[in-house]
C-alpha cells in the first residue's frame, strides 16, 4: 500500500485501458510547468482511469504499473512499453492488487493480491474514525512471468482460500537482484523486512513502533529508504495500535528515514511533520525524490521534491498543484517516471515520463 492516486490518496495499492496516442506526436507543453527545470520532454503514457505506482524494468524498456478503471473496480497489474503499447494484465482480474516491481530478469515480476484469500474485491474503510488506509490482512506477495503466466506465491509461500496470511506487501527489488524488501504485520506490527528472490533468508529491518513501509534500495543495494508514522507520544501509540487492530492506519503523517540495507544506523532524514512518501535514490546515491504535501497547508496536494540524504537542501521538482508522486528513476539515470492528476478530469491519474535534467 502507497498514498492512493487522489488527494491524500496513497494507494493500496483493470480492465482495459484507452488506447493512448504514440508518444511519436510530441510532448504536451500543457504537461509541464516552466518551474519544472529538472524535468524536460513530459509525456503521458496513460490516459484514463487511475494509473500509479509505475516501476522500470531493469534494461529499461517496460514498466509495471497497477490500473483501476472506475468507482466499484479494484485495482489489477499491467506491463506496457514506454510508448504506452502492448499493455499486459499480469494479476488475475480478482480481488485488489497493489506494489509491482520487476525482477532483474526483466522476464518475471512481483506484487501484493488478496486474490489467494477471495476473488472479492475487499470492502472500502470505514473513515468514520477520520482519513485511514486500510491493512487488509490477506494480502500476499506473488511472482509471475511479466506476460502473467507461472502465477504463484511467493511470501507466504502458501495461501489458502478464506484465511488471513496477514498484510504482506509493498516490495521492491534491489538493484543488484539479490533481495526484496517489503512490509509485513507478521510479528503484530507494520515493519519492514528482506528476503532473498526465492522468498528464503527472511529478515526483520525495522524494530520501531509504527507503520515502517514503502522501501527501495539505493542504487548500490547498500542502503535503504523508507516511510515511518510520527507516534509522538504514548497517545499516539495507544490510537496506532487500536487502529492496527482493526487492520487500519491513519498516515496523515509520514518521515523519511534512510539505514543500511540490513537495517542498522537509522537515520530520519525529513523532519515537518508532513505526509512524506515514495522516497526514491537519486543515481548517485546522494539525495532522495520524494512525493510531500509539506507546502500546502491544507495538506491536499502532493509535490516531487529532493533532499539530501542527510536532510538538507530540499528543492521543490514539480508545481502540478494536485497530485505528484511515485517517482522512479530510469536504470540508465536519464529519465523518471512518476503518476500525476495533471492533464486529467475527476482526479483521474495517469503515468508520465520525463527526461531528467540534473
Amino acid at each position: 500500500m502507497r498514498i492512493g492516486v487522489t488527494v491524500l490518496t496513497l494507494g493500496l495499492c483493470v480492465l482495459a485501458l484507452a488506447q493512448p496516442p504514440s508518444l511519436g506526436t510530441g510532448p504536451l507543453l500543457s504537461l509541464h510547468d516552466s518551474r519544472e527545470t529538472h524535468l524536460k520532454n513530459v509525456r503521458q503514457l496513460t490516459f484514463g482511469g487511475q494509473n500509479a505506482e509505475a516501476y522500470w524494468s531493469f534494461d529499461g524498456k517496460r514498466v509495471v504499473f497497477q490500473h483501476m478503471q472506475g468507482s466499484g473496480d479494484a485495482d489489477q497489474i499491467y506491463t506496457m512499453r514506454l510508448d504506452g503499447g502492448q499493455r499486459k494484465r499480469v494479476s488475475t482480474g480478482k480481488g485488489r492488487c497493489t506494489c509491482a516491481y520487476f525482477l532483474k530478469n526483466n522476464k518475471e515480476v512481483i506484487f501484493a493480491s488478496t486474490h489467494g484469500y477471495s476473488a472479492a474485491v475487499p470492502p472500502e474503510p470505514d473513515r468514520s474514525q477520520g482519513y485511514v488506509w486500510p491493512i487488509y490482512p490477506y494480502y500476499a506477495i506473488y511472482k509471475a512471468n511479466a506476460d502473467g503466466t507461472n502465477l504463484r506465491p511467493l511470501f507466504p509461500a502458501k495461501i489458502e482460500p478464506g484465511k488471513e496470511c496477514g498484510y504482506n506487501a509493498e516490495a521492491t527489488v534491489s538493484p543488484d537482484g539479490k533481495r526484496i524488501i517489503f512490509t509485513s504485520t507478521r510479528d503484530g506490527d507494520l515493519d519492514l523486512y528482506s528476503m532473498k528472490i526465492d522468498g528464503t533468508d527472511l529478515k526483520r529491518l525495522t524494530n520501531r513502533v509504527g507503520y515502517d513501509g514503502g522501501a527501495y534500495f539505493s542504487p548500490d543495494s547498500k542502503k535503504i529508504v523508507w516511510r515511518s508514522s510520527v507516534l509522538a507520544d504514548d497517545k499516539a501509540i495507544l490510537d496506532y495500535q487500536r487502529l492496527l487492530k482493526q487492520n487500519l492506519v491513519r498516515p496523515t503523517s509520514m518521515e523519511l528515514w534512510v539505514a543500511n540495507a540490513n537495517g542498522t544506523n537509522p537515520k530520519q532524514v525529513t523532519q515537518n511533520g508532513a505526509a512524506n512518501f515514495a522516497p526514491f535514490f537519486t543515481p548517485d546515491g546522494r539525495k532522495l525524490i520524494f512525493a510531500s504535501n509539506v507546502d500546502d497547508p491544507k495538506r491536499r496536494t502532493f509535490e516531487l521534491y529532493l533532499i539530501n540524504v542527510d536532510g538538507t537542501k530540499k528543492e521543490r521538482v514539480t508545481y502540478g498543484q494536485q497530485f505528484d508522486s511515485f517517482p522512479m528513476f530510469s536504470p540508465n539515470g536519464k529519465q523518471l517516471l512518476w503518476a500525476s492528476n495533471r492533464h486529467g478530469k475527476d482526479h483521474e491519474t495517469n503515468i508520465f515520463v520525463a527526461d531528467w535534467v540534473k
